[in-house]
């Protein structure tokens, strides 16, 4: 019962996080494929490292251990504690977060949402686009804003990497008298440190440990679920070969 009050807590959180604007992206503009491998180890590795270094300050990742990490992700114990234990001691400890939740609410309006569901809240394309999403907007407390969730608290805390964008927008008055505002895509104004083909892949690696955390039994059940349908194939087979004797007298 504890872990389901936790889960129904965590998922109310990472609703919170998107705040009540809207599951789709903001103004019209659609969602782009993260198109993310569960399955490649070192994009899962990069993606570790990418959280760790960029979003444990502010988020924490309460459900996944870094035992369970190394394992899945074949790292050894003294990778863990070189590459990734920035804020733990052992290595069966799970993500906590490093600033104090009543500075960050403080701070931001309210804490940052613990991630380890949240690519499984919001879905992987959600979080990979609200990650290359954000713009330059002046009357932002932040300077930026972002294309899939306006208004967001959140600052463009990867501008170093992507630089700063503008984002073009265009009104478009209907017969009705209504106005639409579509996204027109996005301007480069200054540059960051990679290029937008290995933010991009800085991005999906990021999304792709994301959505590993929300349900680190993935590979597991998959294996699993391979062997099962090898027994039931086989059961099958013996099944049909039995039913054949049995009734092989009766015409």
């Amino acid at each position: 019962m504890d872990n389901l009050l936790r889960y129904a807590r965590v998922l109310l959180v990472s609703a919170c996080f998107m705040t009540t604007q809207g599951f789709a992206s903001g103004d019209g503009a659609q969602l782009a494929a993260a198109d993310i491998d569960p399955d490649n180890v070192n994009s899962l590795q990069r993606g570790a490292a990418n959280f760790m270094n960029y979003c444990s300050g502010c988020h924490s990742a309460r459900y996944v251990r870094y035992n369970t990490i190394g394992r899945d992700l074949d790292l050894s114990e003294e990778m863990l504690v070189d590459n990734l234990m920035f804020n733990a001691e052992k290595t069966f400890e799970t993500i906590q977060v490093s600033m104090p939740p009543a500075a960050a609410a403080r701070w931001f309006g309210k804490a940052p949402p613990d991630l380890s569901l949240m690519a499984r809240a919001k879905g992987a394309d959600y979080v990979y686009n609200f990650l290359k999403g954000f713009y330059v907007d002046e009357e932002s407390p932040t300077g930026v804003d972002n294309l899939v969730l306006p208004g967001t608290s959140m600052p463009h805390v990867l501008w170093e990497l992507q630089g700063y964008q503008a984002a073009h927008f265009v009104k478009h008055e209907n017969k009705d008298g209504s106005v639409t505002t579509t996204f027109e895509g996005f301007e480069q104004l200054t540059a960051g440190k990679m290029d937008s083909e290995d933010y991009d892949e800085f991005v999906r690696d990021t999304v792709n440990f994301l959505a590993y955390i929300a349900e680190p039994v993935r590979g597991f059940r998959v294996d699993l679920g391979k062997w099962v349908i090898i027994y039931l194939i086989f059961f099958l087979l013996i099944a049909r070969m039995l039913k054949k004797q049995i009734w092989k007298d009766v015409k």
